[in-house]
């Protein structure tokens, strides 16, 4: 019998795993619930638990990958594309700051600071991109990260479409409905990128240990 490659994860593991971001996914649905609730001031607003949470992914998921590339070093040409991209999300989340406090459009600025710099050095380092990358797109991680960009900015955009809402309640129609399902999905979609990228430490962490036995 061979031995499992480093990559490869216990059937217990993958349950627990599995089990844990149940929890984590009833968890956000349930503060949601007590979001309309109890927080009717604020609810799905920024100072609401929606967009704090959404905020508070994000910066895990940088934090993460920040780990992932400076201190593990597994594929940083990788890493450093998904660090751009999850970055420029947690931005973009804090347009209404920025725009309130710096000045208007000051997040998109800051956007092309991260994302063109990062871009210019994935394609000048493109062959060592598309080497990490033809082993990173067969991981489970590479999947959940999918996912989550299909949901957040696919899905939630067209599901969050006014013409639609407005097609839906007709008459009744009003922008909270809109604006609750589509901040809903998106926070959906952080977390599953949350979760892509919490997989990608664990394989990350197992690739690391098994190159200093080498």
């Amino acid at each position: 019998m061979s031995p499992s490659p480093p990559w490869a994860i216990s059937f217990r593991t993958a349950l627990l795993r599995a089990t844990l971001y149940t929890l984590a996914i009833g968890g956000i649905a349930q503060g949601g619930f007590l979001e309309v609730l109890y927080l009717p001031e604020v609810r799905y607003t920024e100072l609401g638990f929606t967009e704090f949470t959404q905020t508070l992914i994000l910066a895990s998921c940088c934090a993460l990958l920040i780990y992932i590339r400076q201190v593990l070093k597994i594929w940083p040409t990788v890493t450093l594309l998904l660090l751009a991209f999850v970055s420029a999300s947690l931005v973009r989340e804090q347009d209404y700051f920025l725009d309130y406090y710096v000045a208007d459009n000051t997040w998109k600025f800051i956007v092309a600071l991260i994302v063109l710099p990062s871009l210019a050095w994935v394609i000048i380092h493109r062959q060592r991109f598309l080497d990490e990358f033809r082993y990173y797109s067969n991981t489970f991680s590479f999947g959940l990260f999918a996912a989550g960009v299909l949901v957040t900015y696919i899905f939630s955009r067209l599901y969050g479409r006014q013409d639609f809402w407005r097609a839906v309640l007709e008459e009744n129609y009003i922008r909270d409905f809109k604006d609750i399902a589509e901040e809903a999905i998106e926070l959906l979609g952080y977390s599953l990128i949350l979760f892509a990228l919490i997989e990608l430490f664990f394989l990350a962490r197992r690739l690391h240990r098994a190159r200093l036995t080498l």
